[in-house]
């Protein structure tokens, strides 16, 4: 069997400008016809669809933010009507109303065929059991994977999020070989594995495919180790289509883009200005062929770079490196810039720490004090008081050397902090409220 889905994953640059090219042209005409913000963002910047002739000429165009699918709740933005709306999909984010994004049958059949893309790079086969694990509903994770791997002809096991004993169980009588959920789920499903003392000899997971929010390539072998598989980040988000739109391959060498249907820029996520390939910046997409919801120059605020080289596996397409953080979750603790993924990958270096911590923000008299409270090894705590005190200098030391700013380390016992059957929630900041 082919190891790449479909040959265009391997067309030249040339042929693949053309082909973004040609299909912007026909975005841009579309939306300027029929969705009234885009035709109101156009004029404003005195811009008209004739004049986009190229995919070099796509940042003349205006910004899309999310503000703009919450400002124009429900159906606003959608540039078909709603009778050739099969689907719909929301996602409630932090804040306002619902983001919420439309599918015509063939956005429905585009999304399912860069998932089959997505699997297949990280070697899901025909023959492969898929248990998908995320969330099924108005959330995209579960559908997503799901028609991605019947598209593809494997065979998918829909347990959806939660009952998690149900779910050890399943993938162990079906004997799945290829979880997907978001990593802090595969976290906690490792330790019920262990907590029911079943043997990782006796499942069949071989892959998972492991996205929805970030995480650092220190966690990728955490799970490896506890789940005894190989774990590949699948990147997407909701208002672009879903999960599919990138996906690592064999060579965990960053992420392929699906840039025949999504156009990914980075920008100076201050300016908006363009950056070249390979240095970091905030992500930008372009949906080139969507129809029922099209957005033009999306930001995404999430920080990453782009490598155009040729892959080793063959595929031309660009790859976006590990996103590192997001513009907007971006941490500022007494003016220094603070990822939580900086510090996940500090704490995941030591091998006394399990993979579960909190970061706590407040404002001490003015200043910015930030608490980590960790949760360590069973025997950490059998071991006498000048151990433990040790390793809370030692992480403290770390911290400050690789964050530039400090903080205070506090170690808990094992099951002390909040698991997560979802995405996790490891930020309190304080000082906001």
């Amino acid at each position: 069997m082919s190891k790449y889905y479909d040959k265009v994953e391997t067309i030249s640059r040339e042929e693949l400008t053309e082909l973004q090219s040609k299909r912007l042209v026909e975005l841009v005409k579309r939306v300027y016809e029929n969705v009234p913000t885009y035709r109101a963002k156009m004029d404003a910047v005195h811009i008209k669809p004739e004049e986009i002739r190229s995919i070099a000429d796509i940042s003349k165009l205006p910004f899309t933010e999310k503000q703009d699918l919450r400002g124009n709740y429900p159906f606003g933005l959608f540039a078909t009507p709603m009778k050739d709306i099969v689907r719909l999909h929301a996602s409630s984010g932090t804040t306002g109303k619902l983001t919420v994004v439309g599918y015509t049958k063939n956005d429905l059949h585009a999304w399912s065929k860069v998932v089959a893309r997505a699997l297949t790079a990280a070697g899901v086969t025909a023959d492969s059991i898929v248990q998908v694990s995320y969330g099924y509903g108005l959330f995209t994770g579960g559908l997503g994977l799901h028609y991605g791997v019947e598209e593809m002809g494997a065979t998918v096991v829909p347990t959806s999020s939660g009952n998690t004993q149900r779910q050890i169980m399943l993938m162990k009588d079906f004997k799945a070989d290829v979880l997907c959920c978001t990593p802090s789920y595969a976290i906690y499903l490792a330790e019920e594995v262990k907590k029911e003392n079943l043997s990782l000899d006796e499942l069949n997971l071989k892959v998972g495919i492991f996205g929805a929010e970030p995480w650092s390539e220190e966690m990728r072998q955490v799970i490896e180790k506890s789940l005894k598989i190989k774990a590949f980040d699948i990147y997407g988000l909701s208002e672009i289509t879903g999960p599919g739109v990138a996906c690592e391959c064999e060579y965990h060498d960053g992420s392929h883009i699906s840039e025949d249907y999504f156009y990914p820029e980075i920008i100076d996520p201050v300016t908006g200005e363009p950056l070249p390939y390979g240095q970091e910046g905030e992500l930008v997409f372009t949906t080139l062929c969507k129809e029922g919801l099209p957005l033009i120059r999306y930001r995404t605020h999430d920080i990453t770079s782009l490598n155009i080289e040729p892959c080793r596996c063959g595929r031309t397409f660009v790859r976006m490196n590990r996103v590192t953080g997001r513009s907007d979750d971006m941490l500022i603790i007494r003016g220094v810039n603070v990822f939580p993924s900086q510090i996940e990958s500090v704490l995941m270096r030591n091998c006394n720490v399990e993979p579960y911590y909190q970061i706590i923000i407040d404002r001490v008299n003015n200043l910015d004090v930030m608490e980590i409270d960790v949760e360590v090894n069973d025997s950490m705590f059998s071991d006498k008081v000048k151990e433990l005190e040790s390793l809370k200098r030692a992480l403290e030391s770390d911290l400050q050397s690789n964050l530039s700013v400090s903080a205070k380390v506090k170690l808990v016992g094992s099951n002390t902090l909040p698991r997560s059957e979802g995405k996790a929630k490891r930020i309190t900041d304080n000082r906001k409220i």
